[in-house]
Parts: structure tokens; sequence; C-alpha cells
């Protein structure tokens, strides 16, 4: 079986090329020098050249705040562009795995948002996913689409490796903590993808590690569990603020916490709590 990652050089989809190396699997991987996003009018065509009997679709535009001044751009990268990949697994004959956001939810619920809850985005960026999520499944409606939150890995740019460097530099941090939702590690969105590859799942799944966290309950934990490996730290105090105090262009939701009853029927193992995924990210680093 041939696996093509699109996104490659992204945090979520290098994880996803090395797991896949490591399984022994044929993979491709693609970022915008093979295939660029931003014209959506060749990326059809060159998925399906591919023939792969696997895409899963980790390109996007990630850049919340950015996406604001943006929007065109944002649109054409996580609409028409992911409407692209569809065509082009379409005509190659494979199966799609498209991976979509929480921001796609409003976060004025206080209990999960499930699958099938409405969605209202705050943002440029939620309403650009929440449009390519319908429009890969008007394209394929047996494509699989993951939904994954506070997203943190290895690789790439990160608010757990921000934490890290500024605990590294400053003694006091002032972090947001009346935004909740689930840190989820790559390593794990990676497992779970390739778990309902494997079962041949379609339709809408959500996927994050177990728990709930505040962005300042996230740095503490950051910061307590670089102090346990070694790593340097200097910051004394982690300071909780309101959202309001620290004003960004893009809004984002209060809760964004995710139903995982549905993705559970389909894993054969328990999901990691993020405490513990936070723990062996950051042994790995």
């Amino acid at each position: 079986m041939t696996i093509l990652v699109t996104g490659a050089n992204g945090q979520l989809g290098r994880e996803t090329v090395l797991a896949l190396q490591a399984e022994g699997e044929s993979c491709i991987a693609i970022d915008r020098e093979e295939v660029d996003f931003s014209r959506p009018d060749q990326v059809a065509e060159a998925i399906a050249a591919y023939a792969a009997d696997w895409v899963i679709n980790c390109g996007a535009y990630t850049q919340v705040d950015k996406a604001e001044q943006e929007r065109e751009l944002a649109f054409t990268i996580n609409r028409d562009a992911a409407r692209a990949v569809a065509e082009g697994v379409k005509r190659s004959g494979g199966r799609l795995l498209h991976v979509s956001t929480d921001f796609i939810f409003g976060g004025e619920q206080s209990t999960p948002y499930r699958e099938d809850s409405k969605p209202d985005p705050l943002s440029v960026y939620g309403q650009s996913k929440l449009e390519g999520e319908q429009a890969v499944r008007e394209v394929l409606p047996d494509a699989l689409v993951v939904r994954t939150a506070w997203v943190y890995g290895v690789h790439g740019h990160n608010f757990v490796k921000t934490i890290l460097r500024l605990a590294g530099e400053r003694q006091e941090l002032r972090v947001v903590d009346d935004q909740l939702g689930t840190p989820s590690w790559t390593a794990d969105i990676v497992r779970a993808m390739r778990s309902l590859m494997k079962a041949g799942a379609s339709g809408v799944y959500q996927f994050t590690n177990e728990g709930v966290a505040s962005w300042y309950d996230f740095a503490e934990a950051i910061v307590a569990a670089a102090r346990q490996v070694g790593l340097p730290v200097v910051a004394e105090t982690i300071r909780p603020i309101p959202t309001e105090d620290f004003p960004l262009p893009a809004t984002r939701p209060a809760y964004s916490v995710m139903s995982k009853v549905k993705i559970r029927s389909v894993l054969d193992y328990p999901i990691p709590h993020w405490r513990e995924s936070l723990h062996a990210m950051i042994n790995n680093l």
C-alpha cells in the first residue's frame, strides 16, 4: 500500500511520515515545494498522478492570527486546495484522510462537542477549515475527516516549545486561564489516525488526548516537566490572566473540548491523558 502525506514538513505531517516509515509502509512525503496549495488549479492533477492508496492531508494554512489579514490565502489553501486534493483522490480511486480542527466550534458550550454538534467558527481560520471539511465531503462522501486540537510535538513550532523557550528566559510568564481544551501530542494523533485507516473508517471523527486544561494549566505542567528532566528553567512564577489581557487578532473558542465517544469505539487501546503524553514528548526532546 502506498500512502501520500501532504504538508509533510509540518509538525503533524512530519510525525506522520516518520511513523509510516517506522511501520515499513511505502510513504510519499510532499510539501509546498512539490505541490503548491496556493495554486489549487494544479493540485488535483498532481495528487491524482501519485495514484496513492491513501492520502493523508496534513497540508493547511495554520497561522490563526495572520489569517485575519490573509483571508483569501487561508480559504485558498484550507478550502479550495482541500477540495482539489479530494478531487485528485477521487480520480485515482484512493482513500482520503483529511485533518481538521476544534476551531470550527464557537466555544459557547460547557459540555464536549460531538462530531454532529453545530459548528460556529469565530475566526477566518476556523471558517476556512470548516468549509474545507465540507468541500472534501462533497467530493468524497466516504472521506475520513479527523478533527484534533491544541496540537504539539517534537517537530515544528508549538505552544510547548514556546513555553520552554520563555521559561528559560523570563522569571515570570503570563498565560491565559479562561480558554479550555485538550492538548494533543502528534504521536498520539498519528496512532489514532492509523487505527482509523486500518479499520476502513469513513466520516467525521474527533481525537485529542484525555483530560481538560486551560492554557495556564498546560503551561504549568510544561514547566514542571521541564524541571523534572533537567531542562533549563528560570521562570519562578506563572501568572494566570484573562483572555482580554492578552488580545490577539483571531478570537479563540473559550471552550473547545471535543467528545471522543465515537473514536473510542474504534481504538483498541486507552487514549493517554494529556499530562502523560506531555511528559513523553518532553523526554523525547
